[in-house]
């Protein structure tokens, strides 16, 4: 799966995201702003449009650093509501192209003994990935930008020690491309502790384009206390972007952390938020 617009269009957003936050608040007209990134008017709003669907005016106001706060405001959903209408369970979630199965227990005890992982390094709307997979659906998905490729597979790799990994790409790009282009079927075999799967059931049940907190999850998983659990969990969540971590928030309106760097969740929560608004619209 090759698509070198990707790392392009994320690219001019990573560099957006400096630039937006180096007018410390200011806002940027569309001159004022394809110029710091020296491009014409005319090709930065192509490369927004393309990336976001919306214009570049509107993506600015998603990649500000005030944005989460907003969002916490006006796109919360409570868990228990998304229970409530039947929007989650095990098999076709919200977004219809996703479908998942969790590890056993004694399987996940054996840290992947007896696991054939197949992994290959692919582009996205948010920089290069890592993939993983095994015959049951992807395992693991990291965003490589921030810390590196070698890193992003040793951290996915240590995950599973006992499992035999290959590179064949080939293997698991269908699932990949769906993932990204949401088309087709992906699908995905959580591997992980009993509690931490509770936590990633529930970050699935967060739809696209609206964000929830640490304790809400906490809640929804029926360990109202344990929001540092849920945040260490949530953590260690090993699919970036189809088990939505990124969706989680703190009560404070505060990002958070992100294993994977917090541009790439900056990115990820304005890209899901000005594809909701242009596809309501």
């Amino acid at each position: 799966m090759k698509h070198p617009e990707d790392l392009y269009h994320y690219g001019v957003m990573k560099r957006a995201i400096a630039e937006i936050d180096a007018a410390g608040g200011a806002a940027l007209s569309l001159e004022d702003l394809a110029a710091r990134m020296h491009m014409s008017p005319a090709h930065f709003q192509r490369v927004f449009s393309r990336w976001a669907g919306v214009s570049p005016k509107r993506v600015q106001q998603y990649l500000t650093l005030g944005h989460a706060k907003r969002m916490l405001h006006e796109n919360f959903t409570t868990l228990e509501t998304v229970h409530e209408l039947g929007l989650t369970g095990n098999g076709r979630l919200h977004d219809l192209f996703l479908r998942w199965e969790a590890m056993s227990p004694g399987e996940y005890a054996r840290k992947g003994a007896g696991l054939v992982i197949r992994h290959g390094a692919f582009e996205s709307p948010f920089g290069p990935v890592i993939a993983m997979g095994t015959d049951r659906g992807l395992c693991g998905l990291a965003f490589t930008d921030e810390i590196g490729e070698a890193a992003a597979f040793e951290d996915l790799a240590g995950r599973w020690p006992e499992a035999r990994f290959e590179a064949a790409p080939e293997a698991i790009a269908p699932w990949v491309e769906a993932a990204f282009r949401q088309k087709g079927e992906a699908r995905l075999h959580l591997i992980g502790a009993p509690f931490q799967i509770k936590v990633w059931e529930a970050l699935l049940s967060i739809p696209s384009g609206q964000v929830s907190t640490y304790g809400e999850i906490a809640a929804a998983v029926g360990r109202p206390t344990a929001v540092r659990a849920v945040g260490t969990a949530v953590g260690r969540n090993p699919v970036g972007w189809l088990i939505p971590c990124h969706r989680a928030l703190r009560k404070t309106g505060g990002l958070g952390g992100y294993h994977w760097g917090l541009p790439v969740k900056r990115a990820m929560l304005a890209y899901e938020a000005a594809r909701a608004e242009a596809q309501a619209s």
